[in-house]
Protein backbone atom coordinates (compact mmCIF):
# COMPACT_ATOMS: atom_id res chain seq x y z
CA UNK A 1 0.00 0.00 0.00
CA UNK A 2 1.19 3.51 -0.78
CA UNK A 3 1.14 6.22 1.83
CA UNK A 4 -0.22 9.54 0.55
CA UNK A 5 -2.36 12.51 1.48
CA UNK A 6 -6.10 12.04 1.09
CA UNK A 7 -6.15 14.69 -1.65
CA UNK A 8 -3.52 12.79 -3.63
CA UNK A 9 -5.86 9.81 -3.52
CA UNK A 10 -8.73 12.03 -4.68
CA UNK A 11 -6.81 13.12 -7.77
CA UNK A 12 -5.93 9.52 -8.66
CA UNK A 13 -9.60 8.54 -8.27
CA UNK A 14 -10.76 11.40 -10.50
CA UNK A 15 -8.38 10.17 -13.16
CA UNK A 16 -9.50 6.54 -12.91
CA UNK A 17 -13.18 7.50 -12.92
CA UNK A 18 -12.61 9.58 -16.06
CA UNK A 19 -13.53 12.91 -14.44
CA UNK A 20 -10.48 14.91 -15.44
CA UNK A 21 -12.13 18.19 -16.54
CA UNK A 22 -12.48 20.58 -13.61
CA UNK A 23 -13.72 24.16 -13.26
CA UNK A 24 -13.27 26.29 -10.19
CA UNK A 25 -11.41 28.78 -8.02
CA UNK A 26 -8.67 27.97 -5.51
CA UNK A 27 -8.94 29.25 -1.96
CA UNK A 28 -7.35 28.67 1.42
CA UNK A 29 -9.51 25.70 2.40
CA UNK A 30 -9.19 23.88 -0.95
CA UNK A 31 -5.54 24.65 -1.67
CA UNK A 32 -4.38 21.16 -0.60
CA UNK A 33 -6.48 19.62 -3.39
CA UNK A 34 -5.06 22.14 -5.86
CA UNK A 35 -1.54 21.19 -4.75
CA UNK A 36 -2.35 17.55 -5.46
CA UNK A 37 -3.73 18.46 -8.91
CA UNK A 38 -0.57 20.45 -9.70
CA UNK A 39 1.68 17.60 -8.61
CA UNK A 40 -0.29 15.03 -10.60
CA UNK A 41 -0.48 17.08 -13.79
CA UNK A 42 -3.24 15.07 -15.45
CA UNK A 43 -6.31 16.95 -14.24
CA UNK A 44 -7.30 19.82 -16.53
CA UNK A 45 -8.53 22.96 -14.80
CA UNK A 46 -10.36 26.05 -16.03
CA UNK A 47 -10.13 29.07 -13.72
CA UNK A 48 -13.58 30.63 -13.42
CA UNK A 49 -14.33 34.20 -12.37
CA UNK A 50 -17.27 33.25 -10.14
CA UNK A 51 -17.86 29.94 -8.40
CA UNK A 52 -21.46 29.74 -9.62
CA UNK A 53 -20.02 30.11 -13.11
CA UNK A 54 -17.73 27.16 -12.41
CA UNK A 55 -20.71 24.99 -11.48
CA UNK A 56 -22.49 25.92 -14.73
CA UNK A 57 -19.32 25.18 -16.72
CA UNK A 58 -19.19 21.72 -15.15
CA UNK A 59 -22.87 21.27 -16.00
CA UNK A 60 -22.32 22.29 -19.62
CA UNK A 61 -19.35 19.96 -19.93
CA UNK A 62 -21.41 17.05 -18.59
CA UNK A 63 -24.20 17.70 -21.10
CA UNK A 64 -21.81 17.98 -24.04
CA UNK A 65 -21.20 14.23 -24.45
CA UNK A 66 -22.47 10.95 -23.08
CA UNK A 67 -20.41 9.72 -20.12
CA UNK A 68 -19.00 13.11 -19.17
CA UNK A 69 -18.93 14.18 -15.53
CA UNK A 70 -17.87 17.77 -14.98
CA UNK A 71 -16.20 18.68 -11.70
CA UNK A 72 -16.49 22.07 -9.97
CA UNK A 73 -14.18 23.14 -7.17
CA UNK A 74 -14.38 25.84 -4.53
CA UNK A 75 -13.14 26.78 -1.11
CA UNK A 76 -15.18 26.81 2.10
CA UNK A 77 -18.16 28.98 2.99
CA UNK A 78 -19.49 31.18 0.18
CA UNK A 79 -17.89 29.11 -2.58
CA UNK A 80 -20.19 26.24 -1.72
CA UNK A 81 -23.27 28.40 -1.32
CA UNK A 82 -22.50 30.10 -4.65
CA UNK A 83 -22.58 26.68 -6.35
CA UNK A 84 -26.03 25.73 -5.03
CA UNK A 85 -27.75 27.23 -8.09
CA UNK A 86 -25.51 25.12 -10.32
CA UNK A 87 -26.31 21.99 -8.33
CA UNK A 88 -30.02 22.78 -8.55
CA UNK A 89 -29.84 23.23 -12.34
CA UNK A 90 -27.99 19.94 -12.72
CA UNK A 91 -30.31 18.03 -10.37
CA UNK A 92 -33.44 19.38 -12.05
CA UNK A 93 -32.28 18.09 -15.45
CA UNK A 94 -30.71 14.82 -14.19
CA UNK A 95 -27.09 15.80 -14.86
CA UNK A 96 -24.19 14.23 -12.93
CA UNK A 97 -21.72 16.87 -11.80
CA UNK A 98 -19.31 16.53 -8.88
CA UNK A 99 -18.87 19.51 -6.59
CA UNK A 100 -15.87 19.44 -4.23
CA UNK A 101 -15.58 22.11 -1.55
CA UNK A 102 -12.96 22.86 1.03
CA UNK A 103 -13.96 23.20 4.65
CA UNK A 104 -12.63 24.50 7.95
CA UNK A 105 -10.77 22.01 10.17
CA UNK A 106 -12.92 19.33 11.78
CA UNK A 107 -12.29 20.64 15.30
CA UNK A 108 -13.92 24.01 14.61
CA UNK A 109 -16.93 22.98 12.54
CA UNK A 110 -19.39 23.85 15.30
CA UNK A 111 -17.60 27.00 16.46
CA UNK A 112 -18.70 29.49 13.77
CA UNK A 113 -15.18 29.57 12.36
CA UNK A 114 -14.36 31.87 9.43
CA UNK A 115 -16.10 30.66 6.25
CA UNK A 116 -17.27 27.48 7.96
CA UNK A 117 -20.81 26.63 6.92
CA UNK A 118 -22.71 23.35 6.94
CA UNK A 119 -22.70 23.11 3.17
CA UNK A 120 -23.72 19.44 3.19
CA UNK A 121 -27.03 20.29 4.86
CA UNK A 122 -27.59 23.23 2.51
CA UNK A 123 -26.88 21.12 -0.60
CA UNK A 124 -28.83 17.98 0.36
CA UNK A 125 -32.15 19.01 -1.29
CA UNK A 126 -30.47 19.58 -4.67
CA UNK A 127 -28.05 16.63 -4.78
CA UNK A 128 -28.14 12.85 -4.74
CA UNK A 129 -25.60 12.95 -1.91
CA UNK A 130 -23.98 15.74 0.07
CA UNK A 131 -21.40 14.76 2.67
CA UNK A 132 -18.73 16.37 4.82
CA UNK A 133 -16.00 13.76 5.22
CA UNK A 134 -14.69 13.81 8.79
CA UNK A 135 -12.25 10.89 8.59
CA UNK A 136 -9.49 10.86 5.98
CA UNK A 137 -9.68 7.08 5.70
CA UNK A 138 -13.21 7.41 4.33
CA UNK A 139 -12.25 9.68 1.45
CA UNK A 140 -11.66 6.96 -1.20
CA UNK A 141 -14.87 5.15 -0.31
CA UNK A 142 -16.95 8.31 -0.35
CA UNK A 143 -15.67 9.24 -3.82
CA UNK A 144 -16.20 5.69 -5.08
CA UNK A 145 -19.80 5.74 -3.84
CA UNK A 146 -20.32 9.24 -5.25
CA UNK A 147 -19.39 8.22 -8.79
CA UNK A 148 -21.58 5.13 -8.61
CA UNK A 149 -24.49 7.20 -7.30
CA UNK A 150 -24.11 9.92 -9.93
CA UNK A 151 -24.30 7.30 -12.69
CA UNK A 152 -27.03 5.12 -11.18
CA UNK A 153 -30.78 5.33 -11.82
CA UNK A 154 -31.76 8.96 -12.44
CA UNK A 155 -28.37 10.73 -12.75
CA UNK A 156 -27.66 13.76 -10.65
CA UNK A 157 -25.04 15.84 -8.83
CA UNK A 158 -23.08 15.09 -5.67
CA UNK A 159 -21.27 17.42 -3.28
CA UNK A 160 -18.27 16.25 -1.24
CA UNK A 161 -17.02 18.63 1.44
CA UNK A 162 -13.43 18.14 2.63
CA UNK A 163 -12.12 19.81 5.82
CA UNK A 164 -8.62 21.11 5.24
CA UNK A 165 -7.04 18.83 7.84
CA UNK A 166 -8.79 15.79 6.36
CA UNK A 167 -7.38 16.71 2.95
CA UNK A 168 -3.84 16.72 4.29
CA UNK A 169 -4.02 13.61 6.47
CA UNK A 170 -1.99 10.69 5.11
CA UNK A 171 -3.79 7.43 4.34
CA UNK A 172 -2.87 4.08 2.81
CA UNK A 173 -4.27 3.83 -0.72
CA UNK A 174 -3.62 1.63 -3.77
CA UNK A 175 -4.99 3.11 -7.00
CA UNK A 176 -3.94 0.00 -8.96
CA UNK A 177 -6.62 -2.07 -7.27
CA UNK A 178 -9.25 0.67 -7.09
CA UNK A 179 -12.17 -0.10 -9.39
CA UNK A 180 -15.19 2.08 -10.18
CA UNK A 181 -18.41 0.59 -8.86
CA UNK A 182 -20.96 -0.54 -11.41
CA UNK A 183 -23.94 1.83 -11.62
CA UNK A 184 -27.40 0.43 -11.03
CA UNK A 185 -30.09 1.03 -13.65
CA UNK A 186 -33.52 -0.61 -13.88
CA UNK A 187 -34.38 -2.41 -17.12
CA UNK A 188 -37.73 -3.14 -18.76
CA UNK A 189 -38.71 -6.79 -18.99
CA UNK A 190 -39.91 -8.67 -22.06
CA UNK A 191 -43.40 -8.87 -20.56
CA UNK A 192 -43.51 -5.11 -20.02
CA UNK A 193 -42.40 -4.45 -23.58
CA UNK A 194 -45.06 -6.82 -24.90
CA UNK A 195 -47.70 -5.00 -22.85
CA UNK A 196 -46.66 -1.67 -24.39
CA UNK A 197 -46.86 -3.25 -27.85
CA UNK A 198 -50.34 -4.55 -27.00
CA UNK A 199 -51.45 -1.00 -26.19
CA UNK A 200 -49.87 0.24 -29.42
CA UNK A 201 -51.75 -2.46 -31.35
CA UNK A 202 -55.04 -1.14 -29.96
CA UNK A 203 -54.28 2.45 -31.02
CA UNK A 204 -54.95 4.25 -34.28
CA UNK A 205 -52.84 7.37 -33.74
CA UNK A 206 -49.93 6.62 -31.34
CA UNK A 207 -47.20 9.16 -30.71
CA UNK A 208 -43.90 8.92 -28.81
CA UNK A 209 -42.86 11.72 -26.47
CA UNK A 210 -39.05 11.67 -26.43
CA UNK A 211 -37.64 13.12 -23.20
CA UNK A 212 -34.16 13.99 -21.98
CA UNK A 213 -33.79 10.52 -20.46
CA UNK A 214 -33.17 9.20 -23.98
CA UNK A 215 -30.15 11.48 -24.33
CA UNK A 216 -28.93 10.61 -20.83
CA UNK A 217 -29.05 6.94 -21.83
CA UNK A 218 -27.26 7.69 -25.13
CA UNK A 219 -30.16 5.92 -26.82
CA UNK A 220 -31.14 8.30 -29.63
CA UNK A 221 -30.24 5.75 -32.33
CA UNK A 222 -32.48 3.17 -30.65
CA UNK A 223 -35.35 5.66 -30.51
CA UNK A 224 -35.06 6.39 -34.23
CA UNK A 225 -34.85 2.66 -35.03
CA UNK A 226 -37.98 1.92 -32.98
CA UNK A 227 -39.88 4.80 -34.59
CA UNK A 228 -38.89 3.64 -38.07
CA UNK A 229 -39.75 0.01 -37.29
CA UNK A 230 -43.23 0.94 -36.04
CA UNK A 231 -43.87 4.09 -38.14
CA UNK A 232 -44.86 5.95 -34.97
CA UNK A 233 -44.32 9.76 -35.03
CA UNK A 234 -42.06 11.28 -32.40
CA UNK A 235 -42.59 14.61 -30.62
CA UNK A 236 -39.54 15.63 -28.58
CA UNK A 237 -39.68 17.58 -25.36
CA UNK A 238 -37.40 20.58 -24.92
CA UNK A 239 -34.90 18.37 -23.06
CA UNK A 240 -35.20 15.59 -25.64
CA UNK A 241 -34.78 17.86 -28.65
CA UNK A 242 -32.25 16.31 -31.03
CA UNK A 243 -32.99 12.71 -30.04
CA UNK A 244 -34.52 12.42 -33.52
CA UNK A 245 -33.40 14.87 -36.23
CA UNK A 246 -35.78 17.74 -36.91
CA UNK A 247 -35.77 16.84 -40.61
CA UNK A 248 -36.61 13.16 -40.06
CA UNK A 249 -40.02 12.31 -41.57
CA UNK A 250 -41.18 10.82 -38.25
CA UNK A 251 -40.22 13.89 -36.21
CA UNK A 252 -43.69 15.37 -35.77
CA UNK A 253 -42.64 18.58 -34.03
CA UNK A 254 -41.91 19.71 -30.50
CA UNK A 255 -44.98 19.88 -28.26
CA UNK A 256 -45.66 22.45 -25.57
CA UNK A 257 -47.29 25.71 -24.53
CA UNK A 258 -44.11 27.76 -24.97
CA UNK A 259 -41.38 25.85 -26.78
CA UNK A 260 -43.25 24.07 -29.57
CA UNK A 261 -44.19 23.93 -33.24
CA UNK A 262 -47.79 24.60 -34.16
CA UNK A 263 -47.91 21.46 -36.26
CA UNK A 264 -46.39 19.49 -33.35
CA UNK A 265 -49.23 20.49 -31.06
CA UNK A 266 -51.77 19.81 -33.82
CA UNK A 267 -50.46 16.27 -34.39
CA UNK A 268 -50.41 15.57 -30.66
CA UNK A 269 -54.04 16.64 -30.33
CA UNK A 270 -54.96 14.05 -32.98
CA UNK A 271 -53.23 11.21 -31.08
CA UNK A 272 -55.00 8.52 -29.06
CA UNK A 273 -52.00 6.84 -27.37
CA UNK A 274 -48.99 8.68 -25.93
CA UNK A 275 -45.81 6.74 -25.10
CA UNK A 276 -43.58 8.91 -22.94
CA UNK A 277 -39.97 7.73 -22.76
CA UNK A 278 -37.56 9.42 -20.34
CA UNK A 279 -39.79 12.46 -19.79
CA UNK A 280 -41.34 14.24 -16.78
CA UNK A 281 -44.65 15.56 -18.18
CA UNK A 282 -43.27 19.02 -17.39
CA UNK A 283 -45.89 21.77 -17.20
CA UNK A 284 -44.37 23.81 -20.04
CA UNK A 285 -44.80 20.69 -22.18
CA UNK A 286 -48.31 19.64 -21.13
CA UNK A 287 -50.02 22.94 -20.36
CA UNK A 288 -53.57 22.43 -19.12
CA UNK A 289 -53.77 18.74 -18.20
CA UNK A 290 -57.43 18.36 -19.08
CA UNK A 291 -56.69 19.33 -22.68
CA UNK A 292 -53.45 17.32 -22.73
CA UNK A 293 -55.02 14.09 -21.46
CA UNK A 294 -58.49 14.22 -23.03
CA UNK A 295 -59.26 11.34 -25.37
CA UNK A 296 -55.93 9.53 -25.13
CA UNK A 297 -54.21 6.80 -23.15
CA UNK A 298 -50.72 7.20 -21.68
CA UNK A 299 -47.71 4.94 -21.22
CA UNK A 300 -44.92 6.34 -19.07
CA UNK A 301 -41.40 4.86 -19.17
CA UNK A 302 -38.94 6.49 -16.79
CA UNK A 303 -35.84 5.50 -14.88
CA UNK A 304 -37.07 7.07 -11.63
CA UNK A 305 -39.96 5.29 -9.87
CA UNK A 306 -41.11 8.43 -8.06
CA UNK A 307 -41.68 10.18 -11.40
CA UNK A 308 -44.42 7.70 -12.28
CA UNK A 309 -47.76 9.25 -11.32
CA UNK A 310 -46.17 12.46 -10.04
CA UNK A 311 -48.06 14.70 -12.49
CA UNK A 312 -50.84 12.28 -13.44
CA UNK A 313 -51.39 8.53 -13.34
CA UNK A 314 -50.63 6.82 -16.65
CA UNK A 315 -52.62 3.90 -18.01
CA UNK A 316 -49.45 1.80 -17.94
CA UNK A 317 -45.95 2.47 -16.64
CA UNK A 318 -42.49 0.93 -16.79
CA UNK A 319 -39.58 1.84 -14.52
CA UNK A 320 -36.56 1.52 -16.78
CA UNK A 321 -33.54 3.24 -18.20
CA UNK A 322 -34.64 4.60 -21.57
CA UNK A 323 -31.98 2.66 -23.45
CA UNK A 324 -32.87 -0.64 -21.82
CA UNK A 325 -36.57 0.02 -22.44
CA UNK A 326 -35.93 0.70 -26.12
CA UNK A 327 -33.87 -2.51 -26.34
CA UNK A 328 -36.86 -4.48 -25.02
CA UNK A 329 -39.34 -2.63 -27.24
CA UNK A 330 -37.19 -3.22 -30.32
CA UNK A 331 -36.91 -6.93 -29.61
CA UNK A 332 -40.67 -7.23 -29.10
CA UNK A 333 -41.46 -5.15 -32.19
CA UNK A 334 -39.09 -7.15 -34.39
CA UNK A 335 -40.75 -10.36 -33.25
CA UNK A 336 -44.19 -9.06 -34.10
CA UNK A 337 -43.04 -7.69 -37.45
CA UNK A 338 -41.59 -11.07 -38.37
CA UNK A 339 -44.93 -12.62 -37.46
CA UNK A 340 -46.80 -9.95 -39.45
CA UNK A 341 -48.46 -8.88 -36.21
CA UNK A 342 -47.22 -5.28 -36.09
CA UNK A 343 -49.80 -2.59 -36.95
CA UNK A 344 -49.11 -0.31 -39.89
CA UNK A 345 -49.23 3.36 -38.88
CA UNK A 346 -47.81 4.67 -42.16
CA UNK A 347 -50.94 6.65 -43.04
CA UNK A 348 -51.02 8.31 -39.62
CA UNK A 349 -47.29 9.10 -39.85
CA UNK A 350 -47.80 10.57 -43.33
CA UNK A 351 -50.55 12.81 -41.96
CA UNK A 352 -48.16 14.15 -39.32
CA UNK A 353 -45.44 14.66 -41.93
CA UNK A 354 -47.86 16.56 -44.16
CA UNK A 355 -48.90 18.72 -41.24
CA UNK A 356 -45.28 19.97 -41.00
CA UNK A 357 -45.93 22.04 -44.14
CA UNK A 358 -48.70 24.00 -42.40
CA UNK A 359 -49.06 26.84 -39.89
CA UNK A 360 -45.52 28.18 -40.00
CA UNK A 361 -44.67 31.30 -38.09
CA UNK A 362 -43.38 34.15 -40.18
CA UNK A 363 -39.65 34.80 -39.80
CA UNK A 364 -38.74 36.83 -42.87
CA UNK A 365 -39.31 40.30 -41.42
CA UNK A 366 -37.45 43.25 -42.89
CA UNK A 367 -38.44 45.95 -40.39
CA UNK A 368 -36.09 48.09 -38.34
CA UNK A 369 -35.69 47.82 -35.41
CA UNK A 370 -35.20 44.11 -36.00
CA UNK A 371 -37.93 41.64 -35.10
CA UNK A 372 -36.43 38.65 -33.22
CA UNK A 373 -37.94 36.06 -35.58
CA UNK A 374 -35.53 37.20 -38.30
CA UNK A 375 -32.55 36.43 -36.06
CA UNK A 376 -33.45 32.74 -35.79
CA UNK A 377 -34.02 32.52 -39.54
CA UNK A 378 -30.50 33.85 -40.10
CA UNK A 379 -29.03 31.52 -37.48
CA UNK A 380 -30.54 28.55 -39.32
CA UNK A 381 -28.88 29.70 -42.54
CA UNK A 382 -25.51 30.63 -41.04
CA UNK A 383 -24.80 27.63 -38.81
CA UNK A 384 -26.31 24.62 -40.58
CA UNK A 385 -26.91 21.16 -39.13
CA UNK A 386 -23.75 20.55 -37.06
CA UNK A 387 -24.08 23.48 -34.66
CA UNK A 388 -24.66 22.98 -30.93
CA UNK A 389 -26.95 25.58 -29.37
CA UNK A 390 -26.81 26.54 -25.68
CA UNK A 391 -29.60 28.51 -23.99
CA UNK A 392 -31.50 28.70 -20.73
CA UNK A 393 -34.52 30.97 -20.22
CA UNK A 394 -36.51 33.91 -21.51
CA UNK A 395 -38.25 34.93 -24.71
CA UNK A 396 -35.01 34.31 -26.60
CA UNK A 397 -34.99 30.66 -25.56
CA UNK A 398 -38.71 30.19 -26.22
CA UNK A 399 -38.60 31.81 -29.66
CA UNK A 400 -35.36 29.99 -30.47
CA UNK A 401 -36.96 26.64 -29.68
CA UNK A 402 -39.92 27.56 -31.90
CA UNK A 403 -37.78 28.48 -34.90
CA UNK A 404 -34.28 26.97 -34.74
CA UNK A 405 -33.44 23.47 -36.02
CA UNK A 406 -31.61 20.69 -34.16
CA UNK A 407 -30.40 17.59 -35.98
CA UNK A 408 -28.16 15.73 -33.53
CA UNK A 409 -28.38 14.41 -29.94
CA UNK A 410 -26.88 16.84 -27.42
CA UNK A 411 -26.89 19.66 -29.96
CA UNK A 412 -29.50 21.58 -27.96
CA UNK A 413 -28.11 22.20 -24.46
CA UNK A 414 -30.65 23.83 -22.18
CA UNK A 415 -31.23 24.31 -18.44
CA UNK A 416 -34.82 23.17 -18.80
CA UNK A 417 -36.40 22.97 -15.37
CA UNK A 418 -34.38 25.42 -13.26
CA UNK A 419 -33.75 28.01 -15.98
CA UNK A 420 -31.27 30.14 -14.01
CA UNK A 421 -30.41 33.48 -15.57
CA UNK A 422 -26.70 33.64 -16.34
CA UNK A 423 -26.38 29.89 -16.98
CA UNK A 424 -25.94 30.25 -20.74
CA UNK A 425 -22.48 31.84 -20.92
CA UNK A 426 -20.58 29.63 -18.48
CA UNK A 427 -22.45 26.54 -19.65
CA UNK A 428 -21.43 27.33 -23.23
CA UNK A 429 -17.80 27.44 -22.08
CA UNK A 430 -18.24 23.99 -20.54
CA UNK A 431 -19.92 22.70 -23.70
CA UNK A 432 -17.11 24.09 -25.85
CA UNK A 433 -14.56 22.34 -23.62
CA UNK A 434 -16.51 19.13 -24.13
CA UNK A 435 -16.75 19.60 -27.91
CA UNK A 436 -13.35 20.89 -29.02
CA UNK A 437 -13.24 21.93 -32.65
CA UNK A 438 -17.05 22.02 -33.01
CA UNK A 439 -19.26 25.08 -33.49
CA UNK A 440 -20.99 26.08 -30.25
CA UNK A 441 -23.47 28.95 -30.34
CA UNK A 442 -25.03 30.42 -27.20
CA UNK A 443 -28.33 32.30 -27.31
CA UNK A 444 -29.22 34.89 -24.68
CA UNK A 445 -31.45 37.83 -24.09
CA UNK A 446 -29.66 40.89 -22.75
CA UNK A 447 -30.58 40.20 -19.12
CA UNK A 448 -29.42 36.57 -19.16
CA UNK A 449 -26.21 37.78 -20.80
CA UNK A 450 -25.55 40.38 -18.11
CA UNK A 451 -25.72 37.71 -15.40
CA UNK A 452 -22.20 36.20 -15.16
CA UNK A 453 -20.92 38.28 -18.07
CA UNK A 454 -17.52 38.23 -16.38
CA UNK A 455 -17.09 34.59 -17.41
CA UNK A 456 -16.31 35.79 -20.95
CA UNK A 457 -12.83 36.50 -19.59
CA UNK A 458 -12.49 32.78 -18.87
CA UNK A 459 -13.00 32.02 -22.54
CA UNK A 460 -10.46 34.69 -23.51
CA UNK A 461 -7.85 33.48 -21.01
CA UNK A 462 -8.22 29.79 -21.72
CA UNK A 463 -8.88 30.10 -25.47
CA UNK A 464 -12.37 28.57 -25.42
CA UNK A 465 -14.07 29.67 -28.64
CA UNK A 466 -17.81 29.95 -29.12
CA UNK A 467 -20.29 32.45 -30.60
CA UNK A 468 -22.70 34.20 -28.23
CA UNK A 469 -25.78 35.68 -29.93
CA UNK A 470 -27.35 38.34 -27.70
CA UNK A 471 -30.80 39.48 -28.78
CA UNK A 472 -31.07 42.86 -27.09
CA UNK A 473 -34.43 44.52 -26.53
CA UNK A 474 -33.26 46.07 -23.24
CA UNK A 475 -36.10 44.38 -21.40
CA UNK A 476 -36.86 41.51 -19.07
CA UNK A 477 -38.97 40.36 -21.98
CA UNK A 478 -40.57 37.20 -20.60
CA UNK A 479 -41.45 38.93 -17.33
CA UNK A 480 -42.85 41.92 -19.21
CA UNK A 481 -45.03 39.57 -21.25
CA UNK A 482 -46.18 37.73 -18.13
CA UNK A 483 -47.21 41.08 -16.60
CA UNK A 484 -49.73 41.73 -19.38
CA UNK A 485 -52.67 40.15 -17.48
CA UNK A 486 -51.87 42.54 -14.61
CA UNK A 487 -51.98 45.49 -17.03
CA UNK A 488 -48.55 46.65 -16.04
CA UNK A 489 -45.06 47.09 -17.38
CA UNK A 490 -43.32 47.49 -14.05
CA UNK A 491 -39.60 47.37 -13.22
CA UNK A 492 -38.75 45.30 -16.29
CA UNK A 493 -37.05 47.85 -18.55
CA UNK A 494 -33.25 47.81 -18.71
CA UNK A 495 -33.03 50.84 -21.00
CA UNK A 496 -31.17 54.01 -20.10
CA UNK A 497 -29.21 56.65 -21.96
CA UNK A 498 -25.65 55.38 -21.76
CA UNK A 499 -23.44 58.49 -21.79
CA UNK A 500 -20.67 56.46 -23.44
CA UNK A 501 -22.79 55.09 -26.31
CA UNK A 502 -23.90 56.50 -29.63
CA UNK A 503 -26.00 55.27 -32.54
CA UNK A 504 -28.85 52.76 -32.53
CA UNK A 505 -27.92 51.24 -29.17
CA UNK A 506 -27.47 54.49 -27.25
CA UNK A 507 -30.78 54.24 -25.45
CA UNK A 508 -30.45 50.52 -24.79
CA UNK A 509 -28.31 50.87 -21.67
CA UNK A 510 -25.36 48.52 -21.31
CA UNK A 511 -22.88 48.53 -24.18
CA UNK A 512 -22.38 44.79 -24.47
CA UNK A 513 -19.85 45.13 -27.27
CA UNK A 514 -17.59 47.36 -25.17
CA UNK A 515 -17.91 45.07 -22.14
CA UNK A 516 -17.10 41.96 -24.17
CA UNK A 517 -14.10 43.62 -25.75
CA UNK A 518 -12.91 44.79 -22.35
CA UNK A 519 -13.02 41.17 -21.17
CA UNK A 520 -10.71 40.09 -23.98
CA UNK A 521 -13.27 38.83 -26.49
CA UNK A 522 -14.31 39.88 -29.97
CA UNK A 523 -17.72 41.50 -30.42
CA UNK A 524 -19.87 43.13 -33.07
CA UNK A 525 -23.28 44.78 -33.22
CA UNK A 526 -26.01 44.42 -35.86
CA UNK A 527 -29.01 46.74 -36.20
CA UNK A 528 -30.04 46.00 -39.81
CA UNK A 529 -31.93 42.74 -40.53
CA UNK A 530 -30.19 42.39 -43.89
CA UNK A 531 -26.80 42.31 -42.15
CA UNK A 532 -27.53 39.65 -39.50
CA UNK A 533 -26.37 36.75 -41.66
CA UNK A 534 -23.12 38.46 -42.55
CA UNK A 535 -22.54 39.34 -38.90
CA UNK A 536 -22.95 35.70 -37.87
CA UNK A 537 -20.52 34.55 -40.56
CA UNK A 538 -17.96 37.18 -39.53
CA UNK A 539 -18.36 36.08 -35.90
CA UNK A 540 -17.61 32.46 -36.81
CA UNK A 541 -14.51 33.56 -38.73
CA UNK A 542 -13.33 35.66 -35.78
CA UNK A 543 -13.93 32.74 -33.41
CA UNK A 544 -11.88 30.42 -35.60
CA UNK A 545 -9.09 32.95 -36.02
CA UNK A 546 -8.71 34.14 -32.43
CA UNK A 547 -10.03 31.11 -30.49
CA UNK A 548 -12.01 33.28 -28.06
CA UNK A 549 -15.72 33.89 -27.46
CA UNK A 550 -17.29 36.21 -30.04
CA UNK A 551 -20.39 38.19 -29.09
CA UNK A 552 -22.95 39.17 -31.73
CA UNK A 553 -25.35 41.73 -30.29
CA UNK A 554 -28.52 42.18 -32.34
CA UNK A 555 -30.53 45.33 -31.54
CA UNK A 556 -34.21 44.34 -31.51
CA UNK A 557 -37.45 46.23 -31.36
CA UNK A 558 -38.23 46.90 -27.71
CA UNK A 559 -41.48 44.89 -27.46
CA UNK A 560 -42.26 41.59 -29.17
CA UNK A 561 -44.73 39.16 -27.67
CA UNK A 562 -43.76 35.54 -28.40
CA UNK A 563 -46.37 32.84 -29.05
CA UNK A 564 -47.51 30.90 -25.99
CA UNK A 565 -50.67 29.96 -24.12
CA UNK A 566 -52.23 28.00 -21.27
CA UNK A 567 -53.10 24.86 -23.23
CA UNK A 568 -52.02 23.11 -26.41
CA UNK A 569 -55.17 24.18 -28.26
CA UNK A 570 -55.09 27.81 -27.11
CA UNK A 571 -51.74 29.27 -28.15
CA UNK A 572 -51.81 33.05 -28.55
CA UNK A 573 -50.23 34.18 -31.82
CA UNK A 574 -49.19 37.80 -31.52
CA UNK A 575 -47.71 38.06 -35.02
CA UNK A 576 -49.09 36.95 -38.35
CA UNK A 577 -48.44 33.41 -39.56
CA UNK A 578 -46.56 32.77 -42.79
CA UNK A 579 -48.75 33.31 -45.84
CA UNK A 580 -46.24 32.17 -48.47
CA UNK A 581 -43.13 29.96 -48.43
CA UNK A 582 -41.01 33.13 -48.64
CA UNK A 583 -42.38 34.23 -45.25
CA UNK A 584 -40.58 31.33 -43.57
CA UNK A 585 -37.68 30.42 -45.87
CA UNK A 586 -35.80 28.22 -43.39
CA UNK A 587 -38.84 26.18 -42.27
CA UNK A 588 -38.05 22.45 -42.21
CA UNK A 589 -40.79 21.72 -44.72
CA UNK A 590 -41.76 24.54 -47.10
CA UNK A 591 -45.20 25.94 -46.54
CA UNK A 592 -47.61 24.02 -48.74
CA UNK A 593 -48.62 26.06 -51.77
CA UNK A 594 -52.15 24.74 -51.22
CA UNK A 595 -52.10 26.11 -47.66
CA UNK A 596 -50.61 29.39 -48.86
CA UNK A 597 -53.33 29.72 -51.48
CA UNK A 598 -56.00 29.54 -48.78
Amino acid sequence: MTRMRAVDAVVLILEKEGATETFGLPGAAINPLYSAMKAHGGIRHTLARHVEGASHMADGYTRAAAGNIGVCLGTSGPAGTDMITGLYAAAADSQPILCITGQAPVAVLDKEDFQAVDIASIAKPVTKMAKTVLEAGQVPGVFQAAFQLMRSARPGPVLIDLPIDVQQTEIDFDIETYEPLQPSKPAATKAQAEKVLDLIAEAKHPIIIAGGGILNADAADKLVEFAELTSIPVGPTLMGWGAIPDNHPLQSGMIGIQTHRRYGNASFLESDLVIGIGNRWANRHTGDLETYRKGRKFVHIDIEPTQIGRVFSPDYSVVSDAGFALDALLEAARGRKNASALPDFTQWADECTQRKSTEHRKTNYTEKPIKPQRVYQEMNSAFGEDVTYVSTIGLSQIAGAQMLHVHRPRHWINAGQAGPLGWTGPAALGVAKGKPGETVVALSGDYDFQFMIEELAVGAQHKIPYVHVVVNNSYLGLIRQSQRPFEMDYEVSLAFDNINSTGESAGYGVDHVAVAQGLGCKALRVDDPELIGEGLRVAKDLMDEHQVPVVVEVILERVTNISMGASLDKINEFDVLAQTPADAPTALTPLSELVAAK
